[in-house]
């Protein structure tokens, strides 16, 4: 499936899911986060960076406990990080986190 990005056409799966994860930028998070009827505040682009961060320094999407640990950690949210991360993303980490931070669709996934 291709979907255009300004005027780029970018590659996504059946489920709108980015094809190549290196074809990422913040146009496109922009417009995956429209299909997922979310608007992007700041705290949701911390999140989203720190998962590009990750995947740039191990090629692979970052488990959702590791994002739960940044939130904890790096952004204050202590114990109640889980809860904001399902509050930023209420359909879910692989589902609206995952796909707007231009990752591949994950076979099987752990949600931390």
């Amino acid at each position: 499936m291709l979907s255009s990005f300004e005027g780029e056409w970018v590659k996504t799966d059946e489920e709108g899911y980015l094809v190549d994860p290196d074809r990422w930028d913040e146009q496109v998070a922009h417009e995956l986060s429209r299909s997922e009827e979310l608007r992007l505040e700041r705290e949701h682009w911390e999140v989203i960076r720190f998962m590009r961060r990750y995947y740039e320094d191990h090629q692979v999407a970052a488990d959702a406990r590791f994002v739960v640990r940044f939130m904890a950690d790096d952004l204050g949210y202590g114990r109640k990080a889980r809860n904001e991360l399902f509050r930023l993303f209420p359909y879910g980490y692989v589902k609206q986190a995952c796909k707007i931070a231009g990752m591949k669709r994950p076979r099987a996934w752990s949600t931390g």
